[in-house]
């Protein structure tokens, strides 16, 4: 099979001829058929998520079909779609993983970082650790809900029954979390890189009632933010907008260092929490969620030889929606 590997952080992906993986017992194989390109990942190509598999095949947003399965296999059959999230492993008997905080274990392991992910024509993945595809998106169009949409999803959880939610850093996750807030009637207020006009209007398009710069102040207090923009300093800056009571959630799994804040911008019993990686449950309710809300994500489709230059544009904000790796 063709797969775009790492060999070492700070190096471009190269493309590799490879065997086709073998399913264990537990597992299924599957012919991918997309796999989205994620912000984690260029955390990982540029070594700040410092433990990888390596080499290593990223890539935590899969879709694909069937094609073989292990002998212990029972709830997917040949033919069915699935689709691969960032956790796919845990030990299950934990204090995290028995209290339904799986996403905690310290023995869990990743799609696309310790175990090898979807930029690759062929994928095995943990049948416990898959999900059903639900029907009426396509497989480009279905990849960026598998971590975008449920960080995304936990991350909405996790800002409680805020009316009013400003969303910071409007890229993938956003853009799929901005319509579901929508759709539960929450207030979305977006938050853009200074300058990005076109990103400001595809945030109203998508239901958002105000936006504009990260350093802008939104039209009203916020009930809560969520923090997609792996910046620091964007923690204090919601604070300073955020009501009595209010939290700000920090969404992704790495941010530059946070500086100091007066207390009095925290007082109020304001707070600040992380979101750690997600759960099974997670998945399950999201992608029933899904279609029932009508979530639509916008796709920029790339060919899986054109990797890095995916990772590029989306390092530099060059993406509007989601960019997705196809295969030929």
């Amino acid at each position: 099979m063709r797969a775009m590997v790492l060999d070492a952080p700070g190096s471009p992906l190269r493309l590799a001829e490879l065997p086709q993986p073998a399913c264990g017992a537990d597992e299924v194989l599957l012919k991918v058929g997309a796999c989205g390109v994620c912000r984690t990942d260029l955390h990982i190509l540029d070594g700040e998520l410092s433990q990888p598999k390596l080499p290593l095949i990223p890539g935590h947003e899969v879709v694909g079909t069937v094609i073989e399965k292990g002998a212990q296999v029972e709830r997917y059959a040949i033919g069915q779609r699935l689709g691969v999230p960032w956790l796919g492993h845990t030990c299950g008997h934990c204090r995290y993983c028995t209290s339904g905080r799986e996403n905690l274990c310290d023995e869990a392991r990743f799609t696309g970082y310790t175990l090898n992910g979807g930029y690759a024509e062929y994928a095995v993945a943990d049948q416990r650790y898959c999900f059903p595809v639900p029907e009426g998106y396509t497989d480009a169009e279905a990849a960026p809900l598998l971590c975008a949409g449920l960080i995304g999803y936990r991350a909405l959880a996790a800002a409680g029954d805020a009316k009013n939610i400003g969303i910071y850093g409007f890229g993938a996750a956003a853009h799929i979390i901005a319509q579901v807030a929508h759709w539960q009637r929450h207030k979305v207020f977006a938050f853009t890189r200074p300058g990005d006009l076109a990103g400001q209007q595809f945030a109203r398009e998508l239901g958002a009632t105000w936006a504009g710069d990260s350093t802008a102040a939104p039209p009203e207090p916020m009930d809560a933010a969520i923090l997609f923009a792996p910046v620091g300093a964007l923690i204090p800056q919601a604070l300073r907008h955020t009501a009595k009571g209010g939290t700000v959630v920090c969404a992704g799994i790495h941010m530059s260092d946070v500086p100091s804040f007066p207390y009095s911008i925290l007082w109020g019993e304001r707070s600040i929490r992380s979101i750690a990686n997600l759960t099974r449950r997670d998945g399950e309710e999201f992608l029933a969620l899904a279609p029932k809300a009508g979530i639509r994500t916008e796709v920029e489709t790339f060919q899986l030889e054109q990797a890095n230059e995916a990772l590029a544009r989306l390092r530099k904000g060059d993406i509007r929606g989601a960019a997705v790796l196809v295969m030929k």
